[in-house]
């Protein structure tokens, strides 16, 4: 079972960082705001009490893995900003400063593993407690100002976009080049003597291929491109026949006879040996025709909170909308009367007791109010394109490094909480503000 870590603090004349750190830096006090023990009682009992050494402070590696995602780091670089940052270490509930790792690298991908997506949904969910918190609080000191329109905090926006898979872009060519030296590497490590390499004529066959733009060369190109799939055939199947029933190869030999036999898996073209649950997607762009990944459903307040980030496989966006407000209905506490979308939501007019509305021709009866409404309504929606571009470039949701479909669907929590998180950093330090209320 789980054991938290002791609160008591020792003192200390130089290292105690509660003394040494600034109390107004925004790390500083988001620490403070975030509900640490609601994570450790929700996540404890996913420990074991009977085996395994003592795990490290829930608070630690939650931490971590907000800071991953609130700084766009990897596991490897945040374990080595974390040596080097004092508000990192308070933020992580360390008392004081410390030179050493505090755990491997791996150990998060386990504590990934463990906590599971309703634990990832926690973290999302906290971190729209915090920013709902900020904006309570704001509003009470604030009486001599109008707060926001009651439609308007009963209101939300939602739309899709492609979450790319950490995958180069895919050629039956490419792909039979990897196989080929799958089997060089498995013969190598498990000891198989090869019938045949075909090695020569691999590297002959490579060299036509590299003139596959030309015209004049189409034809020696397809027969390289037929030849070396038959080759990989019959390498991969002679690796098969020899490999022992328990190797690790198995599998991957497997997906990589049916790329070569042309089948599909779950209805779909295999697009990488190492991530076959790939999916090609098009979604209309000029500069990007094709994007290989999966999609992913956001949604947000009139305030730019997101309180809603799902992952699918490749459905219509309409057929997105009851789940993803499912998913907002267990995080968000408060009820989403009117839910705006694009063109693409078209068909789907009601979710629960939520009402969906897309742009359309006003109306004849529509009064010149209530169609500046309308129009007030869809120029906003238009606010959430810039919401998934920051969750892209800044949160990385735009190159997803998380193995299989779960880590599809971690990844787009964890980059909406980290953008949650940074919007209540931004509230939480503001000098501009405070100095603009103060001149006025």
């Amino acid at each position: 079972m789980y054991k938290p870590s002791e609160q008591t603090k020792s003192p200390s004349l130089f290292w105690d960082l509660e003394t040494m750190l600034d109390p107004k830096h925004e790390l500083y006090v988001l620490a403070n705001q975030i509900d640490w023990s609601s994570l450790e009682k929700a996540f404890a009992p996913l420990y074991s009490s009977e085996v395994g050494r003592p795990p490290k402070p829930i608070r630690l590696m939650a931490g971590l893995l907000i800071l991953k995602h609130l700084r766009n780091v990897s596991d490897e670089e945040i374990i080595k900003q974390f040596r080097e940052n004092a508000y990192y270490q308070y933020f992580c509930g360390m008392n004081m400063f410390v030179t050493a790792s505090p755990c491997a690298d791996t150990e998060l991908v386990f504590f990934r593993k463990r906590i599971g997506e309703n634990g990832i949904e926690l973290i999302l969910k906290e971190s729209i407690r915090v920013n709902l918190k900020l904006e309570d609080e704001k509003r009470r000191g604030d009486n001599t100002k109008g707060g926001r329109k009651s439609d308007a905090e009963t209101t939300a926006f939602i739309d899709s976009t492609v979450q790319e898979k950490n995958v180069t872009f895919p050629t039956d060519s490419k792909l039979l080049n990897k196989i080929i030296q799958y089997c060089y590497k498995s013969a190598s490590l498990n000891h198989i003597k090869m019938r045949q390499s075909y090695s020569r004529e691999v590297k002959e066959l490579k060299r036509i291929q590299r003139f596959r733009g030309k015209s004049h060369s189409a034809v020696k190109v397809r027969k390289a491109d037929r030849r070396m799939r038959t080759i990989a055939g019959r390498l991969v199947r002679e690796q098969l026949r020899h490999l022992p029933a328990d190797s690790s190869f198995r599998k991957l030999f497997d997906i990589c006879l049916k790329f070569i036999n042309g089948e599909k898996i779950d209805n779909h073209k295999i697009y990488s040996l190492h991530e076959p649950d790939t999916l090609c997607i098009c979604k209309g762009k000029e500069h990007k025709k094709y994007e290989f990944g999966n999609k992913v459903s956001i949604v947000r307040t009139w305030g730019g909170l997101i309180i809603g980030a799902l992952s699918f496989r490749n459905e219509y966006d309409g057929h997105t909308v009851d789940k993803s407000m499912e998913q907002v209905r267990r995080i968000y506490d408060r009820q989403i009367r009117i839910l705006a979308g694009d063109r693409g939501y078209r068909g789907q007019t009601q979710s629960g007791t939520t009402k969906v509305v897309i742009p359309d021709v006003p109306k004849p009866s529509d009064t010149e109010y209530q169609k500046k409404k309308k129009h007030k309504l869809f120029c906003k929606r238009a606010g959430i394109e810039p919401i998934i571009g920051h969750c892209k470039s800044d949160h990385r949701l735009n190159r997803n490094f998380y193995k299989g479909i779960f880590g599809d669907n971690i990844n787009v929590m964890l980059a909406a909480a980290g953008l949650n998180f940074k919007r209540a950093m931004r509230a939480l330090f503001c000098p501009i503000r405070t100095i603009v209320e103060m001149l006025f």
